[in-house]
C-alpha cells in the first residue's frame, strides 16, 4: 500500500521549504499539483530544479478559477466534481504508489488539498508535512514584526463583504487580507473607513522572482494580481518595556 504526502511547500522561495518536505520531493516518483489550465502551477515552479528526471506528474487543473462567482451554484458543483473526481484518482494510485501533493504554504491553512483531505479520509494513509504560511514570507518582505505584545491578529478573506470587512478591520490590531486580486477596491474602501489604510502595505508575490512591496494607498486600484498579501501591522497594544 501506498501512502498520499502532501508537501507544504512555504511561501513560494525554495530555500523556505522545510528539511523534510525537500527529501520528499527530491525522493517522489509521483507527483500531483494543482494548476489553472494553460499555466504550469505556481507549487510546480517552486519545485521546478528539484523533481526526478523519471518522475510521472498528475497536474489537477481546475475546471473553472475566476471566471464565474466562487459562490455561484455552479461554481460550487464543478468545483465538488473536480474534488470528487481527483479524490477517487488519488486513491486508486496510492494503493500501489506514494504519492506526493504539492501544496503552497501550509496545506492546513486554506490549503486547496483540505477538498481531497476529507473526501480521503479513511480511504488511504495521508501524511500532511507543514509548511511555511504564504503570509509569514510576506510580512518578512516588508522587515516589520506583524504584531506585538497584546496585539490580536485577524486574517480576513477579501471576498468578505464590505461592511463586514471594515467591522473587523476596526476590532483588530494586526491584519492581514487574503483572497485580495479583484476584491482589491473594496479591501481599499473597507481600510479607509476603518482608518487603516495609511498604514497598509501590498505584497506581491512575496519571496518569488518578481516581488514588489509597497504601500497599498500608492497603488493603482487596477494593479492587483493573484499572489498578493495586504498587510497592516500591530502596534505592540500593551506591551512592557522588558518584553
Amino acid at each position: 500500500m501506498g501512502r498520499i504526502i502532501c508537501c507544504g511547500l512555504g511561501p513560494g522561495d525554495p530555500d523556505l521549504m522545510s528539511v523534510r518536505a525537500d527529501r520528499e520531493v527530491r525522493a517522489a516518483r509521483h507527483v500531483a499539483y494543482f494548476r489553472k489550465k494553460g499555466r504550469p502551477g505556481q507549487a510546480r515552479r517552486i519545485v521546478e530544479a528539484m523533481l526526478a528526471a523519471d518522475v510521472t506528474e498528475y497536474p489537477m487543473e481546475y475546471p473553472v478559477t475566476t471566471e464565474i462567482a466562487f459562490d455561484s451554484p455552479e461554481y460550487v458543483r464543478l468545483l465538488a466534481g473536480f474534488y470528487d473526481e481527483w479524490a477517487e484518482r488519488l486513491a486508486r494510485l496510492a494503493r500501489a504508489v506514494d504519492v506526493v501533493v504539492l501544496c503552497e504554504g501550509d496545506p492546513y491553512f486554506y490549503g486547496s488539498f483540505m477538498h481531497l483531505h476529507a473526501r480521503l479520509q479513511g480511504r488511504v494513509e495521508i501524511e500532511v508535512i507543514a509548511g511555511i504560511p504564504g503570509m509569514a514570507g510576506c510580512w518578512n518582505a516588508i522587515g516589520q514584526p506583524i504584531a506585538l505584545g497584546d496585539d490580536v491578529t485577524t486574517v480576513l478573506m477579501g471576498t468578505l463583504a464590505e461592511d463586514e470587512l471594515e467591522q473587523r478591520m476596526c476590532n483588530s490590531d494586526a491584519l492581514v487580507i487574503m483572497k485580495t486580486g479583484r476584491n482589491l477596491q473594496k479591501v481599499r474602501r473597507a481600510l479607509a473607513s476603518a482608518g487603516r489604510l495609511d498604514d497598509a502595505w501590498l505584497v506581491e508575490r512575496g519571496t518569488m522572482p518578481g516581488e514588489r512591496v509597497a504601500r497599498l494607498a500608492e497603488i493603482d486600484e487596477s494593479d492587483c494580481p493573484y499572489f498578493a498579501i495586504v498587510l497592516v501591522h500591530g502596534r505592540g497594544r500593551r506591551m512592557d518595556a522588558g518584553e
